[in-house]
């Protein structure tokens, strides 16, 4: 391939583009061979998409699957996140330390007491058991009202009362953790989610937004440890207010997040790996679309094999 990510970076760096608007004048070929050069560079980390076409979040799924979806992503990143320890997803650490990666490894949390706790045991269990690097105690779930601030603070220092020498905290939106300090000192590391799409951000403006949004969580994080745990931009489906998707914009928000990721050290897990189909409902259909693979495995963007 004809680019490389060290001449890019020394380019950028010597302040002859303003990073926002580096690829602007860039052309087809020339965004194709930067994302190639990235992917196959390798990344920090990707969020791990565990779900096939038919399949969706309570589904049982087999240790064969999740093997076949690693065997793909092991070769571009250094680290997957999971969300869940149960329903299969308690395997996803397990085969992700088999293939060398490190975890981000996460315990879903909801309204249902039991099944909170049959989680938070897992997490440990898979903690003590030397899969976890760093523990997530809930996603989004103070966004979603499923919990209030003290039962997430109790869910937090019970999992880093049993796991000493493991980090822990909670993920959720940036600004969560401007707003709810008590939160934030909980935890051991801020575990940020930043999404200028869902903002309506217009993609020229997106990675501006997004460095916004990871300072604004870093200096509520007062020192503390800070890393993107979702980014990214979809592929295809609805626009939401200036934020428009596309094939172009979803690779170009790609390059953007890494090399800024690299240019200053950040932390961050895109989101996502594969295309999801279940996630249509939730999200309309723009949910579907967040993968740089599709739901078959195949890297998107791209109508011959690379």
């Amino acid at each position: 391939m004809s680019y490389r990510k060290e001449k890019y970076l020394n380019f950028r760096e010597s302040g002859a583009i303003p990073k926002e608007h580096f690829l602007e004048d860039k052309s087809d070929e020339d965004i194709r061979n930067l994302f190639l050069e990235i992917l196959y560079g390798g990344v920090h980390g990707f969020c791990f998409s565990l779900y096939e076409e038919g399949q969706k979040p309570g589904d049982i799924i087999s240790e064969e699957q999740i093997r076949r979806r690693m065997l793909i992503l092991k070769r571009y990143t250094r680290w997957v996140r999971s969300f869940s320890c149960t329903d299969g997803n308690e395997l996803i650490p397990k085969i992700a330390k088999e293939y060398g990666l490190k975890t981000l490894v996460g315990a879903w949390l909801g309204k249902e007491e039991d099944k909170n706790q049959e989680e938070i045991e897992n997490l440990i269990k898979l903690a003590k058991e030397g899969y976890v690097d760093v523990a997530v105690v809930g996603n989004e779930v103070l966004y979603r009202k499923e919990l209030t601030e003290n039962q997430l603070i109790n869910y937090i220092e019970s999992v880093k009362k049993e796991i000493p020498g493991i980090a822990v905290g909670y993920v959720d939106a940036y600004y969560e953790f401007v707003q709810r300090p008590e939160i934030t000192d909980a935890c051991d590391v801020i575990l940020c989610n930043c999404y200028p799409y869902w903002e309506g951000t217009d993609f020229k403006d997106s990675l501006q937004h997004m460095r916004q949004m990871f300072h604004q969580a870093k200096e509520a994080g007062k020192g503390k440890r800070v890393i993107i745990t979702e980014t990214g931009w979809p592929s295809k489906g609805e626009s939401l207010g200036n934020a428009l998707p596309s094939h172009d914009n979803a690779m170009k928000y790609f390059i953007n997040t890494q090399l800024w990721a690299i240019d200053d050290n950040i932390e961050v897990f895109y989101f996502s790996s594969f295309d999801e189909s279940w996630k249509v409902g939730a999200e309309g259909e723009v949910g579907a679309y967040w993968g740089i693979w599709d739901n078959a495995g195949k890297l998107k963007f791209f109508n011959e094999s690379v």
